[in-house]
């Protein structure tokens, strides 16, 4: 990962945490019934989420009561804005912004000394089957402070009123307790701690519950399409829900997500985008083996390219050029078919989320997208991270060298 952090593709917009924030933030564990960090210094997310701490706790999801009861953690107002980089939802960061948009004041008045802690109710106890994902609908937010910060701004005011009676002013033991509560505390009498619940509501979205699953229903007939096989097979059995229900897997899918008018796929334009010579380049990428020169020289060189298009074998050749070759020869004739000439994990990752979308749905598609057919470096990259992490581990150094310069010139 060592290039990658080079060029600042690799959890750059990390908060470093240290000293009395790292106290806070064994508060906020605390408070959130989970077991507190022996580290002494980490970075976090813009939903409080830690690599470090997740690595030393062997768990991703270490701030997770199962997978229907997530949570967050605010220790600075430099959250604000900040990438999730592991969301366990694709909407974490949008509730992210919607409480900071709400809240970004006071968040910025209560983290000078105190921490946030954050509770995700979606009015789940616990997930006992696959399509319990569907209750998923409005979710509240709700805020607690550590060291019960509330209940002692309460008590600090009830002492000064106290004080200001009759003859209280005079009680050195009152004056001791106003002066333990002030020492302890800070002067909590004119601080703003209230932070009132918040609400979002959902729409489609991917969750990482039951190993993966995407839930779109706000087109003609709701679909769920889960990542995990067994699960699908489980949820399968389902005969309440009124759903239509795919294994990401499926060519079935990318026709259903057609007829929906969720995705669409226009070949004779995507050959002319940077989109369609990423992917032929990585297509080719796979069948470069022991090459005189760097992959990256191969992949950036039309006439090296060339050269060693016609080094690998016939079969390998039709599988890159497949989409060109399909639309030279419809040119002359209609008879052509395209799953007869275009290789089906090509075919699929050329499509596109329909123009008709909003951004948010479009953002949602092109994650699904890239899951069915990750061949995409830059999407894989923008959409799902962790993946294009595992993938990056797989891939030849120069072909990292290739994917690091796309990405870069695209950001």
């Amino acid at each position: 990962m060592n290039k990658l952090k080079q060029a600042n593709l690799y959890r750059s917009e990390l908060i470093p945490v240290s000293g009395k924030l790292v106290e806070r933030y064994n508060k906020c564990l605390k408070t959130l019934g989970f077991s507190e960090t022996n580290l002494k210094s980490f970075s976090i997310d813009g939903l409080g989420w830690s690599p470090e701490v997740a690595e030393e706790k062997q768990n991703t999801q270490y701030l997770n009561h199962g997978e229907a009861n997530p949570h967050g953690i605010i220790i600075s107002p430099l959250q604000k804005g900040k990438p999730v980089y592991l969301p366990f939802h694709s909407f974490d960061k949008d509730m992210m912004q919607h409480i900071f948009k709400t809240h970004g004041q006071k968040i910025n008045d209560i983290t000078r000394d105190s921490a946030i802690c954050i509770d995700f109710d979606q009015d789940i106890d616990v997930f006992y089957e696959p399509l319990d994902i569907l209750k998923y609908e409005d979710i509240s937010i709700s805020f607690r402070l550590i060291d019960n910060l509330e209940e002692k701004q309460k008590e600090q005011l009830q002492l000064v009123d106290k004080f200001r009676t009759g003859n209280n002013f005079i009680d050195e033991d009152l004056h001791q307790q106003i002066l333990d509560s002030a020492q302890n505390y800070g002067d909590l009498r004119h601080r703003d701690l209230n932070l009132h619940p918040l609400h979002f509501s959902t729409n489609s979205f991917y969750t990482r519950a039951f190993k993966g699953v995407y839930v779109l229903r706000d087109f003609i007939t709701p679909i769920v399409v889960f990542e995990d096989l067994e699960v699908y097979r489980q949820a399968i059995k389902d005969t309440i829900h009124d759903v239509l229900i795919y294994h990401i897997s499926q060519p079935e899918l990318i026709e259903k997500l057609k007829d929906h008018i969720i995705i669409e796929c226009d070949l004779e334009y995507m050959v002319t985008t940077p989109n369609y010579d990423r992917i032929k380049k990585f297509e080719m990428s796979s069948f470069l083996k022991d090459t005189e020169h760097p992959i990256k020289d191969i992949l950036d060189s039309k006439s090296l390219f060339k050269s060693y298009l016609n080094k690998i074998d016939i079969e390998a050749r039709k599988k890159v050029m497949g989409v060109e070759l399909y639309l030279e020869k419809l040119e002359r004739s209609n008879t052509y078919k395209i799953e007869d000439m275009v290789e089906q994990s090509m075919y699929f990752a050329l499509h596109q989320p329909h123009s008709s979308l909003t951004a948010e749905h479009r953002d949602l598609i092109h994650k699904l997208l890239i899951n069915i057919a990750p061949k995409d470096v830059l999407f894989l990259y923008w959409y799902d991270k962790e993946q294009f992490y595992k993938s990056y581990e797989t891939w030849n150094d120069s072909f990292r060298d290739w994917v690091i310069a796309i990405i870069r010139n695209n950001i």
